[in-house]
């Protein structure tokens, strides 16, 4: 990705100027994302994605005869193109073929980061996979729309993802039904432990609790065939295992070879994990703190950013976080992290560098995933509906209103929203930003079920306020 330490074929003379004016889009690509004075518009990142599209032109004439090459052309472009992507996300654009870049490149970075572990959930999977058909469906939505050098770029981008997608569940298809809860819950505990690695005091009594769960678990895979370590238990405790594991096995057929290596090799790994992290409580070697200081931040930073995204994202500030981890991903060599002097590290040093960098590029996919298909200069309007349909639904859920009065303040909001219109239309100056459909559903929603609770309120109200000559005169005082 970009400034990449890897080594580049030098430049064409003929590419210089093209490298120019795409330096000269990337810095205004850069000024747009950091201005926050006002909301990025759609006009000005069209047009800077044309600009970028006229020198993917130029690029693809010069090399008809050297398809392959890579130079700091394609570093640049690449940034360009992340940014653009972003940017299209940023004014609403989300579903649209250019905002499909930035979330192939983070779903390739995923993928590969699976196949290197070995280890990934089936959810893992599901959730790229229906991500990927998404992203299929717009670019050939965006057929008559965007150009076909993009298209083709995106296209091959996603058939690589789609091709490692394959390969990891292939890996996985010898796991059964009955086996795959087991794994699927070592892989969360592996995950979980390498988590308690990273807090800022060890967690002791966590992780004790996660090494009951594997103790449990490899109890529960004992007769399967599977095992952490060899038993060490007298001859009678051993014929007593073996007698349960034939008794079981009868009705439980003997797991595929593959599945049980997957297995065994996973529990072992959470084992020898307790032990090592027990051990170091998340001391790291002085040599890489300055790497991992560096990536927890991110890490930090964009786990605060999931939990306030609504409201405090500009989906372009993913790019610093997307440029930092790239740039430490890359300087791996031969998948090891390397000191200062060229040494590699140690595998707990490894586990925990390789935990933040894959949890960050996780971070970011949910980012891109959930970004919602709304301009940055709707998003107000449309986090108070949010919030105001959020409110309407769990007063509808507690029973409702005793009284019409008790719906004013939600009524005078959705008024006050909805006279924002300007012939049906949230204007922003002149422009018509991007989400109109998204925020007038939302509206209309939210009027619904004040109206709803309003009618429940009135017929609650009628029903107890019963005429006084349904109920007969008053009787006659008694004598006494």
């Amino acid at each position: 990705m970009s400034d990449s330490p890897a080594v580049r074929i030098p430049l064409d003379p003929k590419e210089q100027p093209i490298l120019d004016t795409l330096l000269s889009i990337r810095t205004k690509l850069e000024l747009l994302k950091q201005d926050r004075s006002t909301y990025v518009k759609s006009q000005d990142v069209i047009e800077l994605y044309d600009q970028v599209i006229a020198q993917v032109e130029q690029v693809n004439q010069i090399r008809t005869t050297k398809r392959l090459e890579q130079n700091r052309v394609d570093t640049v472009l690449d940034d360009c193109f992340q940014l653009i992507s972003l940017a299209y996300m940023t004014i609403g654009k989300t579903h649209e073929a250019p905002a499909v870049y930035a979330f192939i490149s983070t779903v390739k970075r995923l993928l590969d980061h699976l196949e290197e572990a070995h280890f990934y959930s089936k959810k893992d999977l599901e959730s790229i996979g229906t991500q990927l058909k998404n992203a299929r469906g717009y670019i050939d939505k965006g057929k008559e729309s965007y150009s076909p050098h993009l298209l083709t770029l995106l296209d091959a981008r996603i058939q690589v993802c789609e091709e490692t997608l394959a390969r990891l569940e292939l890996a996985q298809s010898h796991l059964t039904e009955e086996l795959r809860p087991k794994y699927d819950k070592l892989v969360s505990i592996l995950r979980s432990l390498a988590g308690c690695n990273t807090r800022s005091k060890f967690p002791h009594d966590e992780v004790d609790e996660y090494l009951g769960q594997l103790k449990e678990l490899a109890e529960e895979l004992k007769p399967y065939g599977i095992n952490a370590f060899e038993s060490t238990g007298t001859k009678e405790d051993k014929l007593a295992e073996m007698m349960e594991k034939v008794q079981f096995t009868m009705s439980h057929p003997e797991p595929a070879p593959e599945a049980k290596i997957i297995l065994e090799t996973l529990l072992q790994r959470n084992f020898l994990w307790v032990n090592l992290i027990k051990e170091k409580q998340g001391r790291i070697a002085p040599a890489f703190k300055e790497i991992y200081d560096k990536l927890l931040g991110i890490r930090n930073q964009l786990e605060k950013l999931s939990l306030t995204q609504a409201w405090s994202l500009r989906e372009t500030d993913l790019w610093n976080y997307q440029r930092q981890l790239d740039r430490i991903d890359e300087a791996r060599v031969d998948g090891q992290f390397i000191d200062a002097l060229g040494r590699p590290s140690e595998i707990y040093e490894q586990r925990t560098l390789l935990y933040l960098l894959r949890k960050s590029y996780a971070l970011i996919y949910h980012l891109i995933v959930s970004s919602e298909p709304v301009s940055e200069a709707l998003l107000p309007i449309y986090n108070q509906l949010t919030t105001l349909r959020k409110c309407l639904l769990e007063v509808k859920k507690l029973g409702g209103v005793s009284s019409p009065r008790e719906l004013y303040p939600y009524s005078m909001k959705l008024n006050s929203i909805d006279n924002l219109r300007v012939d049906g239309k949230f204007m922003i100056g002149d422009e018509i930003p991007e989400g109109q459909g998204s925020v007038t559903q939302l509206l209309s929603e939210c009027f619904e079920l004040a109206y709803e609770l309003r009618n429940d309120a009135e017929d609650s109200s009628s029903a107890d306020q019963t005429p006084a000559s349904e109920s007969g005169p008053d009787p006659e005082p008694v004598a006494t």
